[in-house]
């Protein structure tokens, strides 16, 4: 039977393992989308400008591999970004309930101990 306290310590590690597949999300990506530019670079002289991203308007295999992995890059970056941030607020969201829940169980305790100490004097 697990009580509150170890069912949230262990969302806690959930969430910190969680978080931390997000920020490799993250890093995959930054490697996907400077893989990509790079690739797209090395494949032609003057490639086409989208924003930021660079393109080949050729059918050609490397312009297509570059623009895959610059795309793809680019949502895990903000993908990994946005789920280590959520991840990171529901780990905090545990960690304060089970500090409250901690604070709970020790205010318990020195009740009873200070009842127990006044039936001892009273005795």
């Amino acid at each position: 039977m697990y009580s509150v306290k170890e069912y949230l310590h262990e969302k806690a590690e959930e969430s910190r393992h969680n978080e931390t597949t997000a920020y490799l999300m993250f890093l995959t990506g930054a490697i996907f989308f400077v893989g990509g530019v790079l690739i797209t670079l090395a494949g032609t002289e003057n490639p086409g400008w989208f924003g930021f991203f660079p393109y080949n308007p050729m059918p050609d295999p490397t312009s297509l591999l570059g623009l895959a992995l610059t795309l793809s890059g680019v949502s895990l970056l903000v993908y990994g970004v946005a789920v280590g941030i959520y991840y990171s607020r529901k780990r905090s969201w545990y960690m304060r309930e089970l500090s409250q829940a901690h604070s709970f169980v020790k205010e318990s305790v020195n009740k009873k101990r200070s009842q127990e100490r006044k039936q001892k004097l009273a005795a």
